[in-house]
Parts: structure tokens; sequence; C-alpha cells
């Protein structure tokens, strides 16, 4: 018997996204995301040049792959719809051969037991709606809607599980606070706006999804970051709570209970950062509470007081109220540069619990990306990535004692089942239980931790 037992249909398995596998912009008559259209014209930003066009070839070996998630222990996978690949110019009229092909995966995997997970925006907002000025433009939200609305009458009879977005908080600070992603904007009131819009694009899905009287759940993906104090000094713990509401409760608290953090709004107002917001739409967001959470999880925020004076001629930011902290002696992950801290997948579960009613949620991503992962190959060519499986487990030892003590998950998807591209960072870093090899023909080969994982699926446990 597994020392750590899972409830009864658990659902394990991985999560991916269709921009980052799928590959090749003009392959079945789709159009340009945000992303084509920058790697087009700053190739330079993207980790050795590598752009969306070279991903994990999933357009063309699907089969191949749903028989790798057999073979890996997948129950459930969670991947996304393109909105550029259904709708290729953001409205209007839909693509069959998009219609075809998301309809073969999801037979494909329903065939095999692998219980579909469909995302419908993972960064990847069509050039054609970027040009009118994305999350930005209200009317963009009407057209997601229609988009998302297409998605369910097309394929909600089979998918049963749906998310609107994954990592909304990731469009607003890379896209529009810190300039790591394309429109490589710095302004912050123009990213609170694209976030309400983000928030209000959600509860209009979930509206559309419950008016087709499908019978399936529906939710959004949110990476929580806890924010943790340096100290429990009084000054450590309000910029720590600060920082909390800024980055995680931002989204969380209107998607699970219809209405932006009373302390967050006064913030804003305070520094003349309201979003522009129609009252109606106000409304919406607080009639349309969705169905399930999912929770993406890597690290932790760590922050202290703040030291560094604030120049009131500089524009607003969030740091304006704390500053980052690195803790001394933290564990890592070198290759990412990312802290390695596991309680706190734990330490969410249970704040979901205690002031979110208990809200049910299944964790998205957690994973561990390395660099150069091809030094643990054996002569047969596989991979001992045993820090992979130390990663998982001991996540998973914290994932389960909040679950004893009655935190209302149902699920665990590592990210990723195989290798793929990753953004600007392209295939720098690997986090597959599968290894995909771009370099020869997209060629698969199961890592030590995908064996691994199909014992924990088959034993519901470790």
């Amino acid at each position: 018997m597994p020392q750590y037992k899972f409830p009864e249909n658990f659902f394990w398995g991985s999560a991916a996204s269709g921009p980052q596998t799928e590959g090749a912009a003009a392959v079945g008559g789709r159009k340009d995301s945000i992303w084509d259209y920058w790697y087009k014209t700053n190739p330079e930003k993207f980790h050795n040049n590598v752009g969306p066009q070279n991903t994990s070839n999933w357009y063309n070996q699907y089969k191949e792959d749903i028989q790798l998630m057999k073979q890996t222990g997948h129950n459930s996978f969670r991947t996304s719809i393109q909105w550029s690949r259904l709708i290729p110019d953001g409205v209007g009229e839909v693509n069959p051969e998009a219609v075809d092909f998301y309809n073969r995966i999801i037979d494909e995997m329903i065939a095999n037991g692998v219980e579909p997970f469909m995302n419908l925006f993972h960064f990847d907002m069509p050039m054609a709606m970027q040009e009118i000025g994305g999350w930005e433009n209200r009317k963009v939200v009407d057209a997601y809607v229609e988009y998302a609305k297409t998605a369910f009458e097309l394929f909600g009879d089979r998918v049963k599980f749906w998310a609107t977005h994954n990592e909304p908080i990731v469009v607003v600070e890379a896209g529009y606070m810190y300039d790591f992603h394309y429109p490589n904007v710095i302004d912050f009131k123009r990213a609170v706006q694209v976030a309400y819009h983000n928030v209000l694009s959600h509860a209009l899905a979930v509206k559309a999804y419950r008016a087709l009287g499908l019978d399936g759940k529906i939710g959004i993906i949110l990476n929580l970051t806890p924010s943790y104090p340096r100290s429990e000094d009084p000054a450590d713990v309000k910029a720590a709570h600060i920082a909390d509401l800024f980055f995680n409760r931002s989204f969380l608290d209107p998607v699970v209970k219809g209405e932006f953090p009373a302390e967050l709004v006064e913030i804003l107002k305070k520094h003349d950062m309201l979003p522009e917001a129609d009252p109606k739409d106000v409304a919406e967001i607080k009639n349309n509470i969705m169905d399930i959470l999912g929770v993406n999880y890597y690290q932790p925020r760590r922050v202290k007081a703040k030291e560094t004076p604030v120049d009131p001629n500089e524009p607003f930011m969030p740091e304006f109220y704390f500053d980052n902290y690195e803790m001394p002696g933290r564990k890592m992950n070198v290759h990412r540069g990312w802290e390695i801290y596991e309680k706190a997948i734990y330490d969410m579960a249970i704040d979901i619990r205690d002031n979110y009613g208990n809200f049910p949620f299944w964790i998205s991503e957690n994973g561990m990306g390395v660099e150069g992962e091809a030094k643990f190959k054996n002569e047969d060519g596989s991979i001992d990535d045993d820090y992979r499986i130390e990663f998982i487990s001991d996540h998973l030892k914290w994932l389960h004692k909040a679950i004893d003590e009655g935190a209302n998950c149902f699920g665990y998807h590592l990210w990723t089942c195989m290798d793929n591209w990753s953004w600007t960072n392209a295939y720098k870093n690997r986090y597959g239980l599968i290894e995909v090899d771009i370099y020869d023909n997209y060629k698969r080969r199961i890592k030590k931790s995908g064996k691994w994982y199909k014992a924990l699926s088959d034993n519901n446990g470790f």
C-alpha cells in the first residue's frame, strides 16, 4: 500500500498548451498570434533564436503522444485551443481544419481513457485582435466570448472540464509591466485595464457556457505565488499582504467571490489607477462564479518592508509598497533560478479551504525545468531525472497533507508531459516526463520520471 494514498478518482496527468506544442503558424489554416509576430520582428528575443514554429509537433504526432501519455500514467491531460487557429482573424469565420484537428485530438484522448481538460487562452492573443488593442479594448472581450461560445458548442459535448484562461496575471505582468513579453508595454494603468478585462472575459465566458446547458465544469487557471514576509515584524507582514493583493487576490477574489479585494481597490484609487469599468460588467463578474479552480505553483514570493526610497516622480508600480527579499539558505532550482519551497502548495490549499469556501481545485501545473538535461543521459540514451522525481514527490507529500486536512483537491497535473517550447526560453529548460529531440525528427523517449509517474498513477499514490 502506498504511504501517500490519494482520493478515489483522482486525476493524474500533465498540462501543456496549444502554442507550445502544435507549432507552425500557417499549418491548418492558422494565422499569427502575438508570438508569431514578435518572433518575426525580434527573433533575438528568443533563446537560440528558436521561435514558435519549432514546438513539439503535437499537431502531427498527437496519436503517438497520447499512447505515450498512457505509458506514463495519464488519466487526464490539459491543453489549449488556439484562438488564432479556430477563428484565425479573432472574429468571424471558423476554420474547418481547426475544428477537424481539435475533434480528432479530443476523440483520440477519450478513446484512450485520457480525460481532456481544455483551456481557451494561454498568452496567445491573435495578432488581428492585438492590432485593435488586445485586452485593453472592450471589443476584444466580446470577441473572446464569441470564440469561447464557439468552442463550447463544437466540443462541449465531450470536453467536461474547461478553463477560460491560464495565468492571466502573466499577461498583465509580462506584457504590460515588466517588459518580458509582447506588446512590451510598461504602464501600470494599462496593465490594470488588461487585468480587469481578463476577469470580465472570464465571467462572460462562464455565463455563455452555462447558457448552453452543458453538463461539464468551467473555471480558470491561476498561478498562485504565496507571498511570505521576511519576518513577523508588522511592516514585513503588511508588505507581504499587499504583494499578495496585487499578484494573487487580484484574480482569485473576483473569480471565486465575485468581487475585487476592497484594500486593493483603495490602493488603486489612491494612485488613480482604477480601470474603466461599466457597472453592468461589474455585475456580470459578481453573478457568474465558476465551478472549479486550477492552481499553478512553481515558486514562492518573498518580500520585506520597503527599504529603498520611492521616487514620487517615478510611474507607479506595486513595488512602491514592498521590496523583494532573497532568503538566505533557500533551496534553489539553479537551472531556472527559482526557489523550491514545497510547503507552499500546502499553504495555498489551506488558504483556499479556509478563506475561499473550500472551493474545488486541482493542481494544474507544477514542475521542474532543467537546462542541459542531456548531461544526465545514460549510454542507451535514456535520462535519469531523479531530481524531477524528488521534486514531484516532495510537493505531493504536502498536497497529500492538505487533502488529509480537508482541502478540496481533485487532481494533479505536472508541467509537462513532454519537453516543449517555452516562450522566450524556447527549449532552454526541459520539463517533460518525455524527452523531445527537436534536432532528430522530434523523436520521443520516456525519461525515468515518466516510468515513476506511471507507477504513481497506477497506485494512486506512492
